[in-house]
């Protein structure tokens, strides 16, 4: 049991709560969920949750995916029609990122939003809401608008119930969820459903330094970009020397690269400090803070790692034209 949750602890910013968690994990089969808008590129930020996603599976959690296809509706993204052609696109990239597709439940919010004990829920909810609690909930770009559109402020709310409509044990996403999250987990109850287990990931800068990757910004790499252009993104970043908070660099090696290949390799001339091999996050740190490892050579190794971690992706796109 100790080794299930420290598989699903493992690279994690919290968990809310370790105690319920450890009780999730004596089920059979908990229900672990996590909800993506099904717009733009699917980027490294996506991929943590989704292997967190794949660490729930391998300690015996039934996974689903919504591919919130309502939602993304609500925040403007496009036409139902296009966002549906971009959830099917989104649903090859999880694949792709090793999730089980025997074992994972891939849905569209519209196969169960529209349904009307799901819009009733919504509303007892909303009696139950202040608007400026509502208002917190939002997405970041959308909760600092001085007139949001009404769908905005239903969105967390939506968000909430869906979790219980799903019958979710554990609820996945980035550290920018944890206000809906703490919505669900105080509502839910009142409504007659369970709270969910929170389990939040850390956000990735983007490669402009700016606070959170995402496609929108265009400061991301994309899981289907090939190696040349994931080396040329890498180059071109955000890296100050020495500067060790808040470096997306230090961040792509420390959440993506250790984790997956459990080691950084850095190429270097002999006159430059030699080749070096980092084994983890806070070796990685030292090196660089004390400005043993000049950006460029992190850059270097940083981007050519990423392509190597990508490599299944690639191959799960040739074979799945």
């Amino acid at each position: 049991m100790e080794e299930k949750f420290d598989l699903v602890a493992r690279g994690t910013t919290e968990i809310i709560t370790e105690v319920e968690l450890r009780e999730l994990l004596k089920k059979e089969r908990p229900t672990a969920y996590c909800g993506y808008e099904p717009s733009g590129k699917i980027h490294f930020g996506h991929a943590l949750t989704v292997q967190k996603l794949v660490d729930l599976q391998a300690a015996g959690a039934r996974v689903i995916v919504l591919l919130a296809d309502l939602h993304a509706y609500l925040n403007d993204k496009g036409t139902l029609e296009e966002i549906r052609r971009v959830a099917e696109y989104n649903r090859h990239c999880f694949i792709a990122l090793g999730l089980d597709p025997k074992r994972t439940e891939f849905l569209l919010g519209s196969d169960f939003q529209l349904k009307p004990e799901f819009s009733l829920d919504v509303l007892r909810m909303a009696v139950d809401t202040t608007l400026l609690r509502a208002r917190r909930s939002m997405a970041e770009i959308a909760r600092h608008l001085k007139d949001p559109d009404v769908a905005q402020v239903l969105y967390p709310l939506m968000q909430a119930v869906d979790m219980a409509h799903l019958d979710v044990d554990v609820a996945v996403g980035g550290i920018d969820q944890r206000k809906v999250h703490m919505v669900a987990r105080e509502k839910l109850p009142a409504l007659g459903y369970r709270k969910p287990v929170c389990v939040h990931i850390p956000l990735l800068h983007g490669l402009d330094g700016a606070a959170k990757m995402s496609s929108s910004k265009g400061n991301f790499i994309a899981i289907d970009d090939g190696p040349a252009t994931i080396e040329e993104k890498v180059k071109k970043a955000f890296c100050p020397p020495k500067i060790v908070k808040d470096n997306p660099i230090i961040e792509y090696a420390e959440h993506v690269v250790l984790p997956a290949l459990s080691r950084l390799r850095v190429s270097r001339e002999v006159k430059h400090g030699g080749p070096l091999e980092i084994e983890g996050a806070a070796e990685l740190r030292k090196l660089y803070a004390a400005g043993k490892l000049h950006p460029t050579d992190l850059k270097a190794a940083v981007g050519a790692a990423l392509a190597q971690v990508l490599e299944p992706v690639r191959r799960y796109f040739e074979e799945h034209p």
